[in-house]
This record gives C-alpha cells, structure tokens and sequence, in this order.
C-alpha cells in the first residue's frame, strides 16, 4: 500500500464528513490569493496548503527539489519531475499534516503563511494543455448514439470494438470549473430543410466525462505501451466535454467534431493523482473479440469512480439528471494512451484526454443529455415545472465524482459551468 493512502491516517486539519478531500487525497491545482502571483497548492478538508510557502519555509529542502517548481502558474513544470518526485512530495506533505505530527502544526508563525482558507484563494486552470484528445469508449454511449442515428441493430461501427476511437480537439478552449460559457453559433441543418442555417446552437448538450492529464513528455518515434502507460499518467479531472448536437450533426461527416466541440471543455480544478485512487481499481470488462497484442494489458486498470450531474437553472436549485460510474468504461486509459502513441505520436507534459462520455447501462446512467432526453423525444422534468430536452441559457451544469471504500472518501470536487446568451 502506498503509505499516503493509509485509510487510518487522520490530519490535526479539520476534515468535513464526507468532504472529497481527506488527507489520503492531496490533489494537486493552481491558486491565486491576493496580490500574489499564482502558484501550486493542495487542499485538506476545506482548508487550502500553499506548496510555495511550504517549499519557501524549507519542509521540502530534504527532497532535494527546485522550489521554483512550486511558484509557477501550472502544474506542468511539477509534474515533468516525474512520479518519483512527485510522489515523493505527496507522501512529505502527508506526513506533515499527519494528526501526531508537531513540526508545522505547533509553529503559528508558518500555519499562518501556509494554510489558507477556500473563500480567500481562487482556483485556476491547474495544467497549461498542450494537445486535447478525446475518446469515445463507453460501449453503452456509443450503442446508444448508434442506435439513434444509425442501424439499431449494427449500431457499434466496425471498428469500435478493435481500437479507442477519438479525435484531436481544441487545447485552448479548456476552461477551469465556474468558467461561463456562451452558447455557440455555427452552422445547423433543421431536419426536412433543404439547406443549412447559421445561428446560435439549439442543441446545447453536456458531456459526462473523467480526463486525465499526461505528466511526461516523449519523443516523436517513440510508442508507449500499456504496461508503461500509468508512468505518463499524472492524474485526473472531472470533464464535462460541452456539446452542441445541432451544429456537430451538419459538420461531422466525413471529418469528425469541429465547431460543435471546440467552443469549451470545462474541468475541476484539483487533479487528483492516480496514486490517491489507487484503492479503487477494478477489473476490467471481457473484451470480444479479442484485442490486438498492443492494446493487451495486465493488472485492474479501471476505476470504480461515482459520477453525477446536476443542472441548476437560474435562480433555482439543482437538480440531480444522471447517476453513472468510470467503471462503464470498455476502453481504459492505458490502452487509450498506448492507441494514441502507436504511430509514433509524441506527448507533452500537461496533454489531456478526455475518456468519452461515461454512460452505464440504464437511462438515469446516460452521461449527456441527448441520451437522457432520447435525441429530444423525452424531455426530462424539472423540479419548477420546466422541462429539459437540452441545456437552457442560464443553466449551470455541475458535475461531481468520488470513489469511497473501506470509509475512505477520494473526490473530484466539482466542475461547473453557466450557460449564457449566444454572443
């Protein structure tokens, strides 16, 4: 057992029941308080450590690391480390604030410079993204798209079964959780007209999905295979993958998404590191048939992680839409990775791919609401009254997750975001 992931451990920080970030957690992200300038940080129950300070004061000076690393605007510089270092850093900062530890806990003068309350800091974009792929790997979501728009009884494509289908999307409209987001415009085929029309989206859609971040870097030639997959995985963010279904229906053949994806992504801000979830892997569902010898893997590389979603529409309350788990996932992230390399496709620090959209077998478990909604024909009710066929301006959409086993609770927090108007 990794020994940060202790279940017994207890901090002298107090931790809220049921809080997403007891001390087996210690996510990573980017905070900004005051007039400093934004640097890395961690968080235990509700209470935010500045890893800067607690570098500046000298509690890492025995790892033999570059504190600079700590005073940087993304985590990108922290992460090419390495996992050695990295987790290094996350078993010191563990032991810190260990409940039987005295060494920060008693000097008053550093708490004051290293604890920090969550409503006096403000969360930024923990990675600098370099490239965004996204994946398309829950059999559930893609039998059920399939089954909509295509054959109900050949609804998987050919090679769906074979390889991680994805696509390259847009780095730059990666956005940290609380980000508006403006409804798209872009072009649209109204069913039965003969020709498209421009304007804003119609079919504004959620995507529930986990994403993971690339914390090593390789040369371009160089495959990755899955058993050295989880060496180049940092961590994880909740993902919601924003979707406008009207303008990605007209523009999707032959190329694949465009405009109706890359217009935003939203993700929580703490990344969680694989070594936090480790308590929570699980086997992995038969693959049939049978996949090629390059995306063969050995060992539990899924995660049994709790998804919801929730939409708030303003002025009112959320409303809880859909209930699903990272475990309905027939693809993995080391097989995603290792498909994504194959060629030779060379990785930066800070690449994020999205796992697809996370939908389990049943209708309250479809990640998107093009599923829950059955492409419009069902719309979902409301709490006020107000139906939801797809996302209104003024919703805000919240996503959350965990794992919890044997009482230990490793959370996401959450990932939000508010439509407005078309611009």
């Amino acid at each position: 057992m990794i020994a940060a992931n202790n279940p017994t451990l207890k901090s002298w920080i107090e931790v809220p029941t049921d809080s997403d970030f007891p001390i087996q957690n210690i996510p990573f992200g980017i905070i900004k308080t005051g007039h400093a300038q934004p640097h890395v940080a961690t968080i235990i129950g509700d209470t935010l450590i500045d890893l800067a300070a607690l570098a500046e004061l000298g509690y890492f000076d025995d790892l033999q690391i570059d504190n600079s690393v700590f005073f940087m605007p993304y985590l990108n510089e922290f992460m090419a480390l390495g996992k050695t270092t990295t987790r290094a850093v996350r078993e010191r900062i563990s032991h810190i604030f260990q409940h039987d530890n005295a060494e920060l806990h008693d000097n008053e003068e550093h708490k004051s410079q290293v604890l920090v309350d969550a409503p006096y800091a403000q969360n930024l974009m923990p990675v600098e993204v370099r490239d965004y792929t996204d994946f398309y790997s829950s059999r559930e979501h893609a039998t059920n798209v399939g089954t909509m728009f295509r054959d109900p009884n050949n609804a998987l494509l050919p090679n769906w079964l074979h390889l991680p289908v994805g696509y390259h999307g847009r780095a730059s409209s990666i956005v940290v959780s609380g980000t508006p987001i403006h409804r798209p415009k872009g072009q649209q085929k109204p069913k039965d007209a003969e020709k498209p029309v421009f304007g804003a989206s119609k079919l504004l859609d959620f995507e529930l999905e986990m994403g993971f971040v690339v914390g090593q870097s390789t040369q371009l030639g160089q495959s990755v295979s899955t058993a050295e997959a989880e060496d180049y995985i940092f961590g994880l963010v909740l993902f919601n993958d924003w979707s406008a279904r009207d303008i990605q229906g007209w523009e999707y053949v032959p190329l694949g998404p465009f405009l109706g994806k890359s217009f935003a992504s939203s993700i929580s801000p703490w990344v969680v590191t694989l070594d936090a979830l480790d308590h929570f892997r699980i086997e992995g569902p038969e693959q049939d048939p049978p996949v090629l010898p390059y995306l063969q893997y050995e060992g539990k590389k899924r995660f049994d992680i709790n998804l919801e979603v929730l939409i708030q529409p303003e002025g009112g309350n959320a409303h809880s839409v859909c209930k699903s788990n990272f475990k309905n996932m027939y693809w993995n992230m080391v097989q995603q990775l290792a498909h994504h390399t194959v060629n030779g496709c060379n990785l930066n620090t800070g690449d994020m791919c999205g796992s697809g959209t996370i939908s389990g077998a049943t209708p309250d478990t479809y990640g998107s609401m093009l599923e829950l909604s059955w492409r419009g024909s069902k719309p979902l009710a409301m709490p006020d009254g107000s139906e939801r066929k797809f996302i209104n301006d003024g919703d805000t959409v919240i996503m959350r997750g965990f794992g919890k086993k044997d009482g230990v609770r490793i959370g996401f927090g959450e990932v939000t975001g508010k439509v407005l108007p078309a611009t």
